[in-house]
């Protein structure tokens, strides 16, 4: 039974006893409410009874009755879960598996034998996003519906807050805006941390392991090399589509290799974002000259940036 005065609900999946012992300790040691399943059908059943409210799931792939790969399928074609992060735990390399898993949804891995603080750091990234993006919809359901009447206009902003709201507002502006306000709040933070601010892939993935992601964060935006740059998105809609033209003041990137899940990428505690939100939240993404300027697109009459 969950520990009901923890804060974040975990399930852990596995038919293996001592792993789920093993994970239960290192969950619950790091505050974890922890609620335990022997396969993909029990976990299945304890997710559709919402009676406890999970945050994560941290999965085998490999289980009888119902495997990882189903399960997640499962989790991903509920409308009530398929915000909740799917972790994905294997012993496998291989390529193709690990693609398997991310095409389902599952953007987190972690691999057998446990890493505990690499484990630790990918279930904590997995929860903040899915806060973040309940909040980022929470928020978008409070925004003024006047952006649904906006044709044009242009908009200025240099922090990581006023990047969430601007990205609430604007997803109103849409016809599915709960699928694009994940991807456009993932851009527009893009355009601060990793343009303005400079930090590069690795130095985030650093940060981020030794716990002092925030604090670098707010540092930066702090120093006066930094702190005047701005972001600017213009707005524009036609009667075939929304057009989201994002420009910040950094240095550019390769884009390239962010443009689709990168099994490589697969364990890492982040580097998801732009992939999100391609896959998920636009019809079309086109980076343009050194990667500081991007070009999103929501078609008007197609099922692009469907509702997720």
């Amino acid at each position: 039974m969950p520990h009901r005065n923890n804060k974040y609900h975990v399930l852990i999946v596995d038919d293996d006893d001592a792993n789920l012992d093993l994970l239960d300790v290192y969950l619950t040691h790091a505050g974890y409410a922890v609620s335990r399943a022997r396969d993909g059908a029990q976990a299945a059943m304890l997710l559709n009874s919402g009676k406890d409210a999970f945050h994560a799931v941290l999965t085998d792939r490999i289980m009888p009755q119902m495997n990882g790969i189903e399960l997640l399928k499962h989790i991903k074609a509920q409308a009530g879960l398929r915000d909740v992060p799917v972790i994905m735990q294997t012993a496998a390399s291989s390529e193709k598996e690990v693609l398997e898993g991310l095409s389902a949804g599952a953007f987190h891995y972690v691999t057998k034998p446990f890493n505990i603080n690499l484990l630790l750091s990918v279930i904590k990234s997995a929860i903040e996003d899915f806060d973040r993006y309940r909040t980022l919809r929470e928020q978008m359901k409070r925004a003024s519906l006047a952006a649904t009447l906006l044709k044009e206009g242009s908009f200025t902003f240099n922090t990581i807050e006023e990047a969430k709201h601007l990205a609430s507002f604007l997803s109103n502006a849409c016809p599915h805006p709960h699928a694009v306000v994940i991807g456009l709040s993932e851009l527009l933070m893009n355009a601060v941390e990793h343009g303005n601010l400079g930090f590069s892939y690795d130095e985030k993935s650093r940060l981020l392991a030794s716990q002092e992601w925030g604090q670098a964060l707010r540092q930066r935006l702090a120093d006066d090399q930094y702190k005047k740059k701005h972001v600017v998105v213009d707005f524009t809609r036609t009667k075939d589509a929304v057009r989201f033209a994002i420009a910040d003041e950094g240095n550019g990137f390769d884009w390239k290799p962010y443009l689709q899940l990168d099994p490589a990428r697969a364990f890492d505690a982040h580097g998801r974002g732009i992939a999100m939100a391609a896959m998920l939240s636009f019809s079309a993404l086109e980076y343009r000259g050194k990667g500081n300027q991007v070009i999103a697109t929501v078609a008007l009459n197609s099922p692009g940036g469907a509702d997720q």
